[in-house]
């Protein structure tokens, strides 16, 4: 869900013409739209409000304090439930949200990508901060560490900016082609040096942004779902694992001494289940230092 932030033609209709930091900002915001971030400056602004420049100073020190101003304002429209008992559809719905504001306003995804890179995290203006805090509360709350909590937020937004700034690429190169490799100018590109990126004209023609937000969404979170368990989930893990494999009175497992991490049950005698997941990692530790040796099942863990 998203929420319009106020416009200078919103203080023309009330009549009191007064300017607040909110009116500046989405002023600023206004003309980057139109025109793009280098036509913004403080002269231009003044202009747009009708008002003597040096007002502006008390609202935004400089250029670079109103483009911080932009990005807080077009995130406070993002908004997360961190009381969601789903984690994941959360996470699905911000997704969607912030690639529509993304889409609304495409000329400021690149200070969304840049600008918090450029302040250090305690100097941002707050409400940029909010989407950070949300989101933990929702991981936290969902079972996650803290650390896990944030490399799922690192992830998911190093997911959702590539995605954004890929799918505003401009990839048609003339749209009056039926052709889809001329339509590209696929055409361009030697045969000999890029035979498979030219065959997939056809797809890179029917890119659907929404659909590839989706899939990649998906990809995504069942990854850190697999990987960085919340603290229920390995509980239960770790009973179902005790409950097959372990020793009298629910010992740990004595396949991997309760080292699975609760990430997958172990393979059963009659072929279901998953492989130990202990396993699994110590397969590709093995792999990445050259022993051959696949470790059994029952290896105890150093």
């Amino acid at each position: 869900m998203t929420t319009r932030p106020p416009t200078a033609q919103d203080a023309a209709r009330t009549g009191d013409g007064k300017i607040t930091r909110e009116l500046v900002l989405a002023t600023a915001l206004e003309i980057i739209d139109r025109d793009g971030v280098d036509a913004l400056s403080m002269r231009r602004l003044a202009a747009a409000l009708d008002r003597d420049p040096m007002i502006l100073y008390r609202h935004a020190p400089g250029k670079a304090a109103l483009l911080d101003g932009v990005v807080e304002t077009v995130l406070a429209q993002l908004h997360v439930d961190p009381a969601d008992p789903d984690w994941t559809a959360q996470l699905h719905s911000v997704a969607r949200d912030y690639r529509a504001l993304a889409l609304a306003h495409p000329n400021v995804v690149p200070l969304l990508v840049t600008r918090p890179l450029a302040t250090p995290l305690a100097l941002r203006p707050r409400g940029t901060l909010r989407p950070l805090e949300d989101l933990l509360a929702l991981l936290t709350s969902a079972g996650f560490s803290g650390p896990d909590a944030l490399h799922i937020y690192r992830a998911f937004f190093g997911f959702l900016n590539g995605h954004v700034l890929n799918e505003l690429q401009e990839l048609v190169e003339n749209p009056d082609e039926t052709d889809d490799l001329l339509r590209l100018g696929l055409h361009r590109l030697p045969l000999s040096e890029f035979p498979l990126l030219r065959s997939l004209a056809r797809t890179l023609a029917s890119y659907d942004g929404a659909a590839e937000l989706e899939r990649g969404l998906d990809i995504l979170l069942t990854g850190l779902a697999a990987t960085l368990s919340p603290r229920g989930n390995l509980r239960r893990a770790r009973a179902r694992c005790r409950r097959a494999y372990g020793g009298s009175g629910g010992s740990d497992c004595i396949r991997c001494r309760g080292r699975c991490g609760g990430h997958a049950i172990h393979a059963r005698p009659d072929g279901g289940g998953e492989d130990c997941a202990y396993d699994r990692r110590q397969a590709h530790r093995s792999a990445r230092s050259g022993d051959q040796r696949a470790p059994l099942h029952g290896d105890r863990p150093d």
